[in-house]
């Protein structure tokens, strides 16, 4: 019996009518993969599943045959990964799968608490997605554990990249517009366009006075209604060509003078870009790191962090006291020093005292995630970090796409190499 007529027969027996409840179903094996099984209920929850989230995205339903397989093999190797993790020791603690939940409850507007009430009065377990959450977890760091070190990127590759179109419009300016238009028709008799004309002029003036762009355009009179509203971020080319030269040179804030098409008159505000030339404040900054442990109690760490201050402010080298006593391994040995760190750089606590310190002098201890700090700001400027970040997001681009070749690659070689025995 092939997979579709076996699948078909279960589910059928698996819908009998109450008359016979006499006869119980039994689950059964539907495939051996290496020291693990599949039952036949695992593949009717996962063909439900696949089912249920086609139809909500509105996609074509594959025929059976083509659902079954394809499901069938997404378990096996799954069922691939998560027994190389197995042996691997690959865990996720619950504290991590706490923190995912947490996340993904944020990103759904919830707390943790209101996101499993939710999920509860859907009908669903929640004990049940925390353990499919797991086991995707699993999955990733399986994945990862096995196919970053198979990525390899060269500074010529991302040197190459953004010297083609590609690249090019990967790193391009964005804009995020806001758009109002003043309905006129071509037609329209000239002392009625110039007066409309005239009125969006000085709309253009009260906003460049700082009254607010929506507020401006959203006062709007009996004579003279907008109409438009936010563009999204578009890159330059993807603009409306009506406006596109005119966003050109435009800086964030700035709004346009009145700008005719044969819809009528235009005004667009520039809200907000990112790309091009992006300056940043940046700090030059050296830190000493104590850290609390079963032999110095967090006190003792504070009182420590405190008396280093101290001994630095009453002449000590700063460098010196870091090589000896900051728990911070990566910049102990340079005395401390972390080089110019731009903002979002560091932990937010660290970010707040380095910001209310003077260039030259030290903080008072500092409590973060990793422990008390003191710091010394050493200097302060203003930096283009544009090519930084265009070459950041090259790298990034460049990484998924041969990260995604390498990971269908080992994929195939897992699947290859393990036994799998269809029933």
């Amino acid at each position: 019996m092939n997979i579709k007529s076996y699948l078909l027969s279960l589910l059928l027996a698996a819908g009998l009518n109450s008359a016979h409840a006499a006869t119980e179903m039994l689950d059964q094996v539907v495939a051996i993969v290496d020291d693990d099984i599949i039952m036949a209920s695992e593949l009717r929850e996962r063909l439900a599943s696949v089912t249920n989230s086609l139809k909500a995205r509105g996609v074509e339903m594959p025929t059976e045959d083509v659902l079954v397989r394809e499901t069938l093999d997404r378990l096996i190797l799954e069922s691939i990964q998560m027994q190389k993790g197995q042996r691997a020791g690959v865990r996720i603690a619950d504290a991590q799968l706490d923190a995912a939940m947490a996340r993904i409850a944020g990103q759904n507007g919830m707390s943790p608490a209101e996101f499993k009430e939710r999920i509860e009065k859907e009908g669903e377990s929640y004990l049940a997605m925390r353990e499919q959450i797991r086991k995707e977890m699993t999955l990733q760091r399986v994945q990862s554990g096995n196919v970053n070190q198979r990525v390899q990127l060269s500074p010529q590759e991302v040197d190459n990249f953004l010297a083609t179109e590609e690249g090019r419009l990967l790193t391009q300016e964005e804009y995020r517009f806001i758009h109002a238009l003043l309905p006129l028709s071509p037609d329209a008799r000239d002392a009625e366009e110039q007066a409309a004309k005239s009125h969006v002029a000085s709309m253009a003036k009260r906003i460049r006075d700082g009254e607010s762009f929506e507020a401006v355009v959203s006062s709007s009179s009996d004579d003279y209604t907008f109409t438009g509203g936010d563009l999204g971020w578009r890159k330059h080319e993807d603009l409306p060509s009506t406006f596109g030269d005119a966003a050109a040179g435009m800086k964030r804030g700035e709004t346009s003078d009145p700008i005719r098409s044969p819809s009528g008159f235009h005004l667009i505000h520039l809200a907000d870009k990112r790309g091009g030339e992006q300056m940043v404040n940046q700090t030059s900054v050296r830190h000493i790191l104590i850290k609390p442990s079963e032999i110095l109690t967090d006190e003792a760490s504070q009182r420590l962090a405190t008396e280093l201050k101290q001994r630095a402010a009453d002449g000590e080298d700063f460098a010196s006291l870091a090589k000896e006593f900051s728990e911070d391994i990566g910049s102990a040995q340079e005395g401390g020093e972390l080089g110019w760190t731009s903002p979002g750089q560091m932990v937010p606590e660290f970010e707040k005292a380095m910001a209310n310190t003077s260039i030259g002098e030290i903080s008072d201890p500092v409590r973060s995630q990793y422990g008390w700090h003191i710091l010394e700001v050493l200097d302060r400027r203003e930096q283009d970090v544009s090519e930084q970040i265009a070459r950041g997001k090259a790298q990034d681009f460049i990484y998924q796409r041969k990260y995604q070749e390498e990971l269908d690659a080992w994929l195939r070689k897992i699947r290859d190499e393990a036994f799998v025995d269809i029933k």
